[in-house]
């Protein structure tokens, strides 16, 4: 295969795997059309339904099958709503990362996608989500970092882009 065949394929999967991993992104909400989070007073039965943290393993857990890993979005979802850190996160480290938005989830009362959202953008700036947070106390609107980035035209956009770097860098890498 000749390096231009390579660049085509590698052109063609990354296409791909990115309109089968912004699948998800598409799919509509299960609570709201607006993704408005609906509460109630807390009561004995929605507290144990929440994740909880078990003592003897040190690890938070959780039996419902809408809060366990892989019921919300995929890696390419943290892709495309945080950029690079928090998508090399979830592969590198994805108990950690799961971790992270159980506990995110049984300390702030929101669902699994809403943590998630909140997680990547923390992984991606830590300094900027914080400030936001503390904004929001304030009285600030509250940023929706569950579908941040997931416009239709912003998905198409960034994947566009994402094949055009990777094609001048293979094609950099050609010349050398």
């Amino acid at each position: 295969m000749t390096l231009h065949t390579h660049t085509v394929l590698l052109l063609v999967v990354t296409v791909a795997t990115a309109l089968v991993g912004s699948t998800s992104a598409f799919a509509p909400d299960s609570y709201s059309k607006l993704n408005v989070r609906i509460t109630s007073s807390p009561s004995s039965s929605s507290l144990s339904m929440a994740p909880r943290f078990d003592t003897s393993t040190e690890r938070w857990f959780t039996d419902v099958p809408e809060e366990m890993n892989g019921s919300s979005y995929g890696p390419i979802g943290s892709l495309y709503r945080a950029g690079p850190k928090p998508f090399l996160q979830r592969i590198f480290n994805p108990d950690t990362y799961d971790q992270a938005v159980l506990k995110y989830m049984a300390q702030d009362g929101c669902d699994r996608k809403e943590a998630q959202g909140n997680m990547d953008a923390f992984l991606e700036n830590p300094q900027d989500w914080a400030y936001q947070k503390m904004e929001e106390k304030k009285g600030a609107a509250q940023k929706d970092y569950a579908n941040a980035n997931m416009a239709p035209q912003q998905v198409i956009l960034t994947t566009v882009w994402a094949c055009v770097v990777v094609v001048f860098f293979l094609l950099s890498e050609s010349c050398r």
